[in-house]
């Protein structure tokens, strides 16, 4: 599965356009559109080789998402220190009176997950009404989360990239298909591909479905300016065989998930990988 991370790098650099980005101030190669899938019932977990990619902080991010996290002190809290600059660095967010106060993200990612606002006042759990179902083996064809709310952009620090998560479920099997509107290719897709590959693994043995296949539409695909000579480095390095997932077998509910889960929980199996590299991160 390597091998579309690897692809879509190549093409970027090849045939992207440079764009400007009024919001981070640094400039972006873009490519738009690509369709990755993950074979999760397979057991290929598409980690990055080329460099050491932390793992377990994209778990630990998508643990914080999954619980409706709305400080960045949480989520570094369980081992994922991600969020810190988006809710305490960026300008727009500094100056919005929502902003609660230092480490405050505001309504984002899974806040939108699990207490989507309705107008009287009340809240949606989208998390759970479709554990419930997958729970019981039912698809109704609406089995979504989506953190996608434009009416409260104004109340986050970021819009979300990675916004909306549908699965599916066909002959005992649990698919998911998987949006992301905007993808920092050299770090932020690192990421992402591990949370959809480990999202519908993890959804899968709560809700006693096999896993099969996610689907990872990927729409505008850019490498920042500062970031493309260390692309360049990075994609002559020859990819090493892809590891395994190992999740632990006593997660056995949602509510498992939600409360003693750790990033530590999950582990991977043959990761042999080149050095690191230290991709600048554009706020």
């Amino acid at each position: 599965m390597q091998h579309q991370y690897e692809a879509l790098c190549q093409r970027i650099l090849d045939k992207g356009v440079m764009v400007a980005n009024e919001r981070t101030g640094v400039g972006c190669l873009t490519v738009v559109n690509a369709d990755f899938e993950y074979h999760v019932g397979f057991g290929e977990f598409p980690l990055v080789t080329t460099r050491k990619a932390p793992y377990k902080a994209a778990i630990a991010e998508l643990l914080g998402y999954l619980r409706g996290y709305s400080d960045a002190q949480q989520f570094a809290d369980i081992g994922s220190p991600t969020w810190f600059a988006n809710a305490n660095e960026n300008k727009a967010w500094l100056a919005n009176p929502h902003r609660k106060g230092e480490n405050d993200m505001g309504r984002v990612y899974g806040v939108q997950g699990r207490s989507w606002a309705k107008p009287d006042g009340s809240t949606i759990d989208q998390l759970v009404k479709v554990y419930a179902n997958l729970k019981a083996g039912k698809d109704d064809r609406g089995e979504i989360i989506t953190f996608w709310n434009p009416g409260e952009f104004d109340q986050g620090c970021l819009r979300p990239c990675l916004h909306s998560y549908q699965f599916s479920v066909l002959d005992g099997t649990l698919y998911l298909n998987a949006t992301q509107r905007s993808i920092d290719v050299p770090l932020g897709l690192v990421f992402n591909m591990v949370q959809v590959y480990t999202f519908l693994a993890l959804m899968a043995q709560i809700t006693g479905l096999k896993p099969g296949v996610a689907y990872h539409k990927l729409v505008n695909c850019h490498i920042y300016e500062n970031q493309i000579e260390l692309m360049k480095e990075q994609l002559t390095r020859e990819p090493f065989e892809s590891p395994r997932l190992l999740v632990n077998p006593e997660i056995k509910s949602l509510d498992d998930v939600l409360t003693w889960v750790s990033k530590d929980d999950f582990t991977v199996a043959g990761y042999e990988h080149h050095p690191a590299i230290s991709y600048p991160f554009s706020v």
